[in-house]
């Protein structure tokens, strides 16, 4: 009951209080027998004029910290451990889109004599992907002249996109240092039309927890709203547009598709070259302050480590 919060106001009062916020549409009594819930604007509200903003505990950094540092230097599994991370940490479900740029770029080549005359070709693109492909030459080449022919390439290409690649390998005349310029520049271009924002997903068990989400309707909505890429995408969209954590409260009139959730996006990266964005989903009265902390640190966090891999200046 009201009288044992302890507010040192009168019940009649605080009745009156809810009374004028159900009349400015803050509020609202969903049945005659029910208590009064926030609605959006009421939630909305909340976080632009009275949530305080706070930070992460230093410990939960610490621990989250270790975890990525204990993980392989690897894209993938950052995402992954994302995804699990921000999940279990918020009790929500979590999504994460790969950071994505325009192109693919070159981080390094390395050629490898398998046979005289056949080499192994191996190409690194920014962000860890990985692709080796078979090279038949027409004459027998030692392994000396093919990790110099690599050096050279890497001092040409390091950085650069396929177009980039075209452009230097023109001056170009060894005959092994041509065939592999294009096959480099095949593959990247390969790469680049199949280029589109993976999504990680974790902690669906958590938000089915919740009891907004126990009816059959509540489950299809949560699934749909995590498994549908074009869905995910206009939303992700918002967030790297707009750039800091965005708070999208039951849809916020724009997405009909989320009027049971919220969702507290923050977009990562490399600015200007390449960004993903990070977010969890839960129910419209999930802990606001705490979701917001935990995902700001998170975006920092991947940032950071983003930055690292890409060797660019991070998004602030």
């Amino acid at each position: 009951s009201i009288t044992s919060y302890n507010l040192g106001v009168r019940a009649a009062t605080i009745r009156n209080e809810m009374s004028r916020l159900e009349e400015l549409g803050y509020l609202v009594q969903p049945h005659t027998s029910a208590g009064r819930v926030p609605t959006e604007a009421g939630y909305r509200y909340f976080v632009e004029k009275l949530m305080e903003q706070v930070e992460l505990p230093n410990d939960e950094q610490r621990m989250i910290s270790h975890q990525f540092h204990q993980a392989r230097l690897e894209l993938d599994q950052w995402l992954r451990l994302s995804a699990a991370v921000l999940a279990h940490t918020s009790q929500n479900a979590s999504l994460i889109t790969a950071p994505k740029s325009d192109l693919c770029h070159v981080k390094h080549v390395e050629l490898i004599s398998i046979r005289d005359n056949v080499v192994l070709l191996i190409l690194v693109l920014q962000g860890g992907t990985l692709k080796q492909q078979i090279l038949n030459l027409d004459y027998p080449t030692d392994q000396d002249t093919l990790t110099s022919l690599a050096r050279q390439l890497n001092d040409l290409w390091g950085g650069r996109d396929a177009n980039g690649v075209a452009a230097k390998s023109a001056p170009l005349l060894d005959e092994v240092a041509i065939k592999v310029s294009e096959l480099v520049e095949d593959i990247m271009r390969r790469v680049d039309a199949r280029r589109s924002s993976d999504v990680y997903r974790d902690g669906l068990l958590n938000i089915l927890g919740h009891t907004e989400f126990k009816d059959r309707e509540g489950i299809q909505q949560i699934i749909r709203v995590l498994e549908e890429h074009q869905m995910v995408e206009r939303v992700v969209g918002e967030a790297l547009r707009q750039g800091g954590v965005q708070i999208i409260i039951g849809g916020d009139g724009k997405w009909e598709e989320f009027s049971e959730v919220s969702i507290v996006l923050a977009r990562y990266g490399v600015a200007d070259e390449v960004t993903g964005a990070m977010g969890v989903i839960g129910p419209l009265r999930m802990p606001y302050g705490r979701t917001v902390s935990v995902v700001r640190y998170m975006s920092h966090l991947m940032s950071n480590l983003i930055s690292d891999l890409y060797g660019y200046q991070k998004l602030t």
